[in-house]
């Protein structure tokens, strides 16, 4: 009889040929692909702190400067604003790439509520016309992704909360009134 255990793990590595390659994650350029979770997290991020930053900047100056500070404080809002614009473009043709469509379909995301579509759609697995497929994400781009629906729920939760808890504390002051008022 042979020594060989046949509960014991198989020792080959079957695995040994199939390498993924990944394509390089370019923020700022038209070229590659880029991932559902990542194009939601750069979709949220890098306009949010622009846009803050730009805000921050624009009230220094109008503090600073007066009716001319606040003239420039307005120039640079606007050109925030189209730098914003032309980042979601940008990074909407990488998604349209991670799919295998043309980036011209990236001017959907022009239209209200359509722009959604871009983070339904999956990806296509390996390499497609447009590159090797995008990396794994890290864990600051799905925490980065999930802020925008947080803060959605917490909105929603807000607009119920408030006014149940504002009629709460005018019962409750109604209440200790009466109560005040049959003490007398």
């Amino acid at each position: 009889m042979s020594e060989h255990n046949q509960y014991q793990a198989p020792q080959s590595r079957v695995d040994a040929g199939a390498t993924t390659q990944y394509g390089e994650v370019k923020i700022f350029g038209v070229s590659g692909r880029l991932g559902r979770v990542r194009y939601l997290a750069y979709l949220v991020g890098i306009p949010f702190l622009v846009i803050m930053l730009a805000s921050l900047v624009s009230f220094l100056t109008g503090m600073a400067g007066g009716e001319a500070g606040a003239a420039i404080g307005a120039i640079i809002v606007l050109v925030a604003y189209v730098f914003v614009l032309v980042f979601s473009i940008m990074v909407a043709i990488q998604r349209c790439h991670d799919f295998n469509a043309s980036g011209w379909l990236s001017i959907l995301t022009l239209v209200p509520l359509v722009s959604l579509i871009f983070m339904i759609i999956p990806g296509t697995d390996g390499e497609n016309r447009f590159g090797h497929q995008p990396p794994p994400n890290t864990w600051g781009a799905i925490v980065l992704a999930l802020i925008l629906p947080l803060i959605a729920i917490l909105g929603i939760l807000a607009a119920i909360a408030i006014p149940a808890y504002q009629g709460y504390v005018d019962r409750a002051k109604e209440l200790n009134q009466q109560q005040y008022e049959q003490q007398r």
